[in-house]
């Protein structure tokens, strides 16, 4: 069986290429927002036209942005979601509930000291993950039963 995956969330390290890499060998297609920062801020007035108040220009690109979120999260199997040491990444928290909404496979990854802010969130997903390394050993499961080794 082929898992598609969406990778959503923090875009500031490299849990990402980890998963990607880790994943190796596994029958698994990946799909992810765009993750280079300046491209998905800017793309909404790229596109569409400047806008002095720069509450509309984030809005004009997060609403482009949405586009392919909303698509990635409906066509995966599974939906990864990343939550950073660094940033409240509030778009992370509306994907983990947009794909529990549509009943996705939802897999949490975040640092322990984030549990209690996200214990909704986690309470949501199937699995709650501290390591990409663990991410890729659910997934080696799943698609094949193996355990690590």
């Amino acid at each position: 069986m082929t898992l598609s995956i969406y990778l959503s969330g923090e875009i500031h390290t490299d849990w990402r290429d980890q998963i990607i890499a880790g994943a190796d060998g596994l029958n698994v297609r990946f799909s992810a927002p765009v993750t280079d920062h300046a491209a998905s801020d800017d793309c909404g007035v790229a596109i569409l036209g400047a806008e002095p108040d720069k509450f509309w220009h984030d809005r004009k690109g997060a609403m482009i942005n949405a586009v392919r979120t909303r698509k990635g999260i409906e066509e995966a199997d599974i939906v990864v979601v990343r939550f950073g040491e660094q940033y409240k990444q509030w778009n992370a928290a509306f994907d983990a509930g947009y794909a529990a909404a549509l009943g996705k496979s939802l897999i949490i990854l975040h640092p322990p000291e984030h549990d209690h802010p996200l214990k909704e969130v986690d309470a949501a997903a199937l699995a709650v993950a501290r390591t990409p390394q663990q991410v890729v050993q659910i997934l080696r499961y799943v698609q094949d039963g193996t355990l690590p080794g």
